[in-house]
């Protein structure tokens, strides 16, 4: 089988980069990138990747960076590293200083022909990780994906590239915890498309997303209460729909729950590691509680009236309808209560809670990546 890498910068990933100078060139500027080395160590030790440490070290062995005050620091992390079972199988150190364009410095591959045209290794299943734009870049040269050491992938749109790199990048992130998690379970997305006679959907969902929504149902309250799940649930979700609106409301929202449930169930693949449980929320003269379980056994139980016929443009029967449709194409259980004076609170304040509690049943702990599940089978 060929062999998986993880090809992994120095300086801003592993170590925290020194400011001002940009060289650690001393112990005492040796600081470690918080919780590299256990999660590191949890990789190396539970996956199937070699570990290569590829780094630029601008004119190391020169006037201006001698290799003595290299070497006690870079080896001082190597050992402190291998003590927490983090053992490079390669250091690639580039010594050029920029202007050289030395074919050897990153982005450029030149120190990592070997791993290249090698049927020995899988590029498509390796990864670069890094803090820079470079590091990328160096991802795309190599023919693997990125994980980027930032909090969004914003720094990508600074170069020409940009849109092409973020394609490359899967993950970008400050923690190292996420980097672990994507590692080991991979992404938790779907992508559905539903058509029938009534109504045509399209719903894509990142469940380890940052909230985002992009929600066009053609019924305006719909969409504003599909953006609280998104928004509270901390998940990426789009939903396109085109449906039968000139009969009337029933058919679109019904078919959409479908669909997002069944994006649900498909995203959280086996559900191993997974809270499982979630609830919760007041909102203002409202108290709104949703507990669930991705127990696998759909079930329903709806506490909340409604005394208006619609709210915005759905008709409130359709409310406990959407849910009951979501349940069944997740294979969830559901418990909603909620109680209050405001109409548009009370269910504005149902779907906030659905999110949150979501938020908190699928959140994952790799180090217990356990079926949360006495039967062993969810």
């Amino acid at each position: 089988m060929a062999k998986k890498i993880l090809f992994i910068d120095r300086d801003g990933t592993l170590v925290k980069e020194p400011p001002i100078d940009y060289q650690l060139d001393s112990l005492e500027k040796l600081e470690f990138y918080p919780k590299v080395m256990r999660n590191l160590g949890f990789v190396r030790s539970k996956l199937d990747f070699e570990f290569v440490m590829v780094t630029n070290q601008d004119g190391l062995g020169t006037d201006v960076f001698p290799e003595q005050t290299f070497w006690p620091a870079h080896n001082l992390m190597l050992k402190t590293l291998a003590g927490e079972g983090v053992v490079f199988d390669d250091i690639c150190i580039d010594r050029s200083m920029p202007h050289d364009n030395a074919p050897t410095r990153k982005p450029r591959t030149g120190m990592l022909g070997k791993y290249m045209d090698n049927p020995d290794y899988d590029l498509p299943g390796s990864y670069v990780i890094g803090d820079r734009v470079t590091d990328v870049q160096l991802a795309r040269n190599l023919g693997c994906k990125a994980i980027l050491l930032q909090p969004d992938k914003s720094v990508l749109g600074t170069v020409e590239d940009g849109e092409e790199l973020g394609r490359i990048c899967v993950l970008a992130t400050t923690d190292w915890d996420r980097i672990a998690d994507y590692l080991f379970a991979g992404e938790r997305t779907a992508e559905v498309h539903r058509t029938t006679n009534e109504t045509d959907i399209h719903v894509r969902l990142n469940v380890d997303g940052c909230g985002r929504a992009d929600i066009h149902t053609g019924l305006g309250f719909f969409d504003h209460m599909l953006e609280q799940i998104a928004r509270h649930g901390g998940m990426d979700v789009e939903v396109q729909v085109r449906g039968d609106l000139f009969v009337d409301e029933h058919h679109t929202i019904e078919d959409t729950a479908l669909a997002l449930g069944q994006c649900l169930r498909q995203a959280l693949g086996s559900k191993r590691g997974i809270e499982r449980y979630g609830y919760s929320l007041p909102m203002d003269d409202c108290l709104c509680q949703v507990c669930m379980d991705f127990g696998g056994r759909p079930w329903l139980v709806w506490q909340a009236e409604f005394h208006r016929e619609k709210i915005g443009d759905v008709p409130t029967e359709m409310f406990p309808h959407f849910f009951k449709s979501l349940t069944d194409a997740a294979l969830m259980n559901l418990n909603v209560k909620a109680e209050g004076q405001n109409e548009h609170h009370k269910i504005e304040g149902i779907f906030k809670a659905f999110g949150r509690a979501l938020r908190m049943a699928v959140r994952r702990d790799i180090y217990h990546y356990e079926l949360p599940s006495s039967k062993g089978v969810l």
